[in-house]
This record gives structure tokens, C-alpha cells and sequence, in this order.
């Protein structure tokens, strides 16, 4: 059974940084493509950065810059590191992977970002 596990999330404050991380296990490979997705009370849920391949990278036109989203492939770990954090960056984020198996999700963390 495929695990998807986040950690890293908290509170912050604006300008600071947070590093999330998604630790998969399970039947997970051949991963086709990981991103990080994220929801904020009353809002829809959004694609903040996606990685296809190794290096095919797409950010929100609103994070472009301060986010970077990266993966080790042998620990099967996604990484999202959040820089200059905006009180408009708090949200409950979720990590994605699309497998040949199906398409999984993590459980959410979430990141406050408060003065």
C-alpha cells in the first residue's frame, strides 16, 4: 500500500522559511511526475510547484522565486523549499506523486505564516 508522509510544516514569520518534505513508500515506482498542491480556507486547492522527469520544473506565477521544489529519488523524498514566506503563502499543503499505479496524496501539513 502506497504511504505518502509529510512533515516540515509550522508557523513562521513573514520573510522566514520552511523546508516540507514527502516521504513515500509502497509500490511507488516508476514515479511519472510530483508536485505540491495547497488549499486555503475557502479557496480551491492549487498547484504550487510540479516536477516532471528529473527537471522539468512549474511554479505559481506567485511563488516563482521564492519556492523550489526538488526530489531524491533514492530515498523517494519530494522536498518543497519556501522562502521570503507571505502571510498569503498559509495554507494546508499537500504533496502529489503520479505513478504508473494510480495517483496518491499526502495527508497535509500545514504552514502559518503570521507576524
Amino acid at each position: 500500500q502506497v504511504q505518502l508522509v509529510e512533515s516540515g510544516g509550522g508557523s513562521v514569520q513573514p520573510g522566514g522559511s520552511l523546508r516540507l518534505s514527502c516521504a513515500a513508500s509502497g509500490r511507488i515506482l516508476p514515479i511519472n511526475a510530483v508536485a505540491w498542491y495547497r488549499q486555503a480556507p475557502g479557496r480551491e486547492r492549487e498547484m504550487v510547484a510540479g516536477l516532471a522527469g528529473t527537471s522539468t520544473t512549474k511554479y505559481l506565477d506567485s511563488v516563482k522565486g521564492r519556492f523550489t521544489i526538488s526530489r531524491d529519488i533514492a530515498r523517494n523524498t519530494l522536498y518543497l523549499q519556501m522562502n521570503s514566506l507571505k502571510a498569503e503563502d498559509t495554507a494546508v499543503y499537500y504533496c502529489n506523486m503520479k505513478t504508473s499505479w494510480g495517483d496518491y496524496w499526502g495527508q497535509g501539513t500545514q504552514v502559518t505564516v503570521s507576524s
